[in-house]
């Protein structure tokens, strides 16, 4: 059975032609599809972290909106001061005491005012983005509560 098989792939091959092995034709095609794949690819997974940091800070500023209002709620519509800021929730437990949880995730801290510059009645929470300055375009620009 095993000859069988072995004497149709002999016959086979001499019958195509082919020989074991590339040619060099056909490894620049391969090469030249994985170079355009990479072309196309590799820059959407090069803003990856960078949209993540976004989201987390995005996420980060809405848990401290919640634990902001329940902190209202308890404390007759009154919410931090200016000097106790974001660091009033962690202490009184309102947010979970972590590692630098009151830095985003470009190490830079949030930043708190209240009463708010948009809405006087609303405290204000931001981030400054991956520059870590006021304004800024694209992955630099600041992550508002409010907008």
């Amino acid at each position: 059975m095993i000859k069988r098989i072995l004497k149709a792939r002999s016959f086979i091959g001499r019958i195509s032609g082919s020989r074991d092995g590339f040619t060099l034709i056909e490894i620049l095609i391969v090469i030249t599809i994985i170079a355009i794949l990479s072309a196309i690819v590799v820059p959407r997974l090069m803003d990856m972290p960078q949209k993540a940091r976004v989201t987390k800070a995005k996420a980060d500023i809405n848990a401290f909106s919640m634990a902001l209002s329940k902190f209202s709620m308890e404390h007759s519509g009154n919410y931090p001061t200016n000097d106790e800021g974001l660091n009033k929730l962690v202490e009184d437990g309102y947010v979970k005491k972590k590692k630098d949880i009151l830095l985003d995730p470009w190490g830079h801290p949030y930043l708190y005012r209240y009463p708010g510059e948009v809405d006087k009645d609303e405290p204000e929470i931001w981030s400054l983005g991956a520059d870590g300055k006021e304004g800024g375009e694209g992955f630099g620009a600041d992550i508002k509560s409010w907008e």
